[in-house]
């Protein structure tokens, strides 16, 4: 049973004098230092159908971002009178959104307005395939959006077709404001579903690399995509089908859910775009720090430049020189028939996507929820908190106590607690020993043969005791003196 708190009667009011006064702008949201620290995004995308999908869980979680943009750009599979979704694609999916919004505020007052969201969708090249001549409202939008030198907080770049449209932003800057380049740079990061047409290779990397901007092109969508049933381990794939989807997702829960296209027995379809934005919810896991760190969107091994690849669990295996995309993704091409990759190297490899289904899903239920619960009866996520710093300094043999005391639950569910050692993530790849893992304190010793350097990384994984049942993390980063 639920209990009313605070935060569900400030988050009532709040959302009711916002509602009232049409001033929920989308630019609020949480201050560290005086800074908000919420993400800004702007997501590009070419209106596939999994695209569609990847839109009304995007829609869910749009409480967690600044957005400042929505863009309808084209890719090598779909442009104007090829497969193409329509130039208004969106439409019905807002439209749905509008309509679950005044239950959605009740739960975080931070949701944009539908009217704040149409303000922000703009159509930007998409006649062709990597068409990057043309200047388009999208591309002048982002143009404008990377400019404004009132806000210089970072901007995640989401490419969820091809990045023709934030070529041709970047060449118009280029071209017209120059010496402003490395200030545009130094506030970029983008995120790429593969890289959908040229653009990046042919004019992003050679015009705009010499400013060392941060660039995750991921492959390991692939875990959340058409071919899941290949990638999902056994334990994970009942979170996708069709039973668990109908019950969580796609019926009774509203206009925005009812419109997911999943597969006609309601099988998860595709959601092959989502890392993008998942790798920018903040749920902990400081995975924004660095993308080697490892979170929802997924785990990537710098490869050259400030660029980001997905890990290939192969010795001596040579990333390609170019794109990285469907023609030589290790992941993809690890799923065409005739593959030599081995069902463990596969596990392997999508690993740091399917290892968060299951707390994935349930958030993705939850999310569903709020479209049509109140506050009292909906489930909403711990705040798990350390008692010390995310970085600590330790020697060899020395013990340290991590505590996660002061971790508390909106609703007051009950908390289980779950220390482990995120290996991947971490440079000493030895077992580490964790007392306590399953109490609100742990202690880890350091092992005697750590050098110094070495980190070694715990995540804090709390979950409750609500329905569905919910989890958080922290992480604690330690490097051997």
């Amino acid at each position: 049973m639920k209990i009313t708190n605070t935060h569900s009667l400030m988050s009532t009011i709040v959302a009711g004098i916002l509602l009232l006064s049409g001033c929920n702008s989308g630019k609020t949201g949480q201050t560290v230092g005086g800074e908000i620290s919420k993400p800004r995004v702007i997501v590009t995308s070419d209106g596939e159908i999994d695209d569609e999908c990847s839109l009304v869980r995007f829609l869910l979680y749009a409480n967690e971002w600044n957005i400042e943009g929505i863009v309808t750009s084209s890719s090598q599979y779909h442009w104007h009178g090829h497969k193409w979704a329509g130039d208004d694609w969106m439409e019905p999916t807002l439209k749905a959104y509008a309509e679950v919004y005044p239950n959605l505020v009740k739960h975080d007052p931070d949701y944009p307005t539908p009217e704040y969201l149409r303000q922000h969708c703009f159509l930007g090249n998409v006649a062709l395939e990597g068409e990057m001549d043309s200047i388009t409202a999208g591309s002048q939008h982002i143009v404008k959006i990377l400019l404004d030198e009132t806000d210089n907080r970072p901007i995640w770049l989401q490419a969820w077709g091809g990045t023709n449209t934030i070529a041709r932003a970047l060449k118009t800057i280029e071209e017209e404001y120059p010496e402003k380049m490395k200030a545009v740079a130094d506030k970029m990061r983008f995120f790429f579903i593969w890289e959908q047409d040229s653009t990046y290779q042919a004019y992003i990397r050679p015009h705009w690399g010499k400013f060392n901007i941060k660039t995750v092109i991921s492959d390991q969508f692939e875990a959340i995509a058409y071919r899941w049933k290949m990638v999902q381990p056994e334990e994970m794939q009942q979170y996708y089908e069709g039973a668990w989807m109908k019950e969580n997702i796609l019926q009774g829960h509203g206009p925005l859910c009812s419109s997911y296209k999943a597969h006609e027995n309601g099988d998860f379809r595709s959601e092959g775009d989502s890392p993008a934005f998942l790798h920018t919810i903040n749920v902990g896991l400081r995975n924004l720090e660095n993308p080697s760190w490892g979170g929802w969107g997924g785990r990537y091994v710098k490869v050259r430049e400030n660029t980001y690849l997905d890990p290939v669990p192969v010795e001596g295996y040579q990333y390609p020189e170019g794109r990285w995309y469907g023609e030589n993704g290790w992941g993809r091409c690890s799923l065409r028939p005739g593959s030599t990759a081995t069902e463990e190297e596969r596990r392997i490899y999508f690993k740091p996507m399917w290892r968060w289904s299951k707390a994935m899903q349930n958030d993705f239920a939850a999310r569903a929820d709020w479209c049509v619960k109140s506050y009292e009866e909906a489930n909403h996520a711990p705040v798990v908190v350390l008692a010390h710093e995310a970085d600590l300094m330790a020697s060899a043999g020395e013990t340290l106590e991590l505590s996660a005391e002061g971790t508390s639950d909106p609703d007051g569910d009950k908390l289980a607690y779950n220390w482990w050692q995120y290996v991947e993530a971490g440079s000493y790849k030895g077992k580490i020993d964790l007392r306590n893992s399953s109490d609100v304190k742990s202690f880890i010793q350091i092992p005697d043969d750590a050098r110094t350097g070495d980190t070694i990384h715990v995540i804090c994984e709390v979950s409750d005791d609500g329905e569905p049942q919910l989890t958080r993390y922290q992480r604690v980063v330690i490097t051997v003196r």
